[in-house]
């Protein structure tokens, strides 16, 4: 019987290994997911600033050396 018992055991410890591992590529796939979406999220909040500068710019009665010079202090 200890021999069944054993084997049983390893059977379970193998289907728990194999669930576990299952559930890191699921979970990393997640994260793989969120990662891209945040990327993007900054990505458009860096082009929304430039547009919202670019427009600052415009309005601007400075010219670009003066803006420049202002910026580099």
């Amino acid at each position: 019987m200890p021999k069944t018992k054993r084997a049983r055991h390893t059977v379970s410890t193998e289907a728990r290994i194999n669930a576990a591992q299952e559930k890191v590529v699921r979970q990393k796939a997640r994260y793989d997911n969120a990662v891209a979406k945040l990327e993007e999220l900054l990505k458009q909040r860096e082009r929304l600033c430039q547009k919202e500068l670019m427009a600052a710019i415009d309005k601007s009665d400075h010219t670009f050396e003066e803006i420049m010079q202002f910026i580099k202090g």
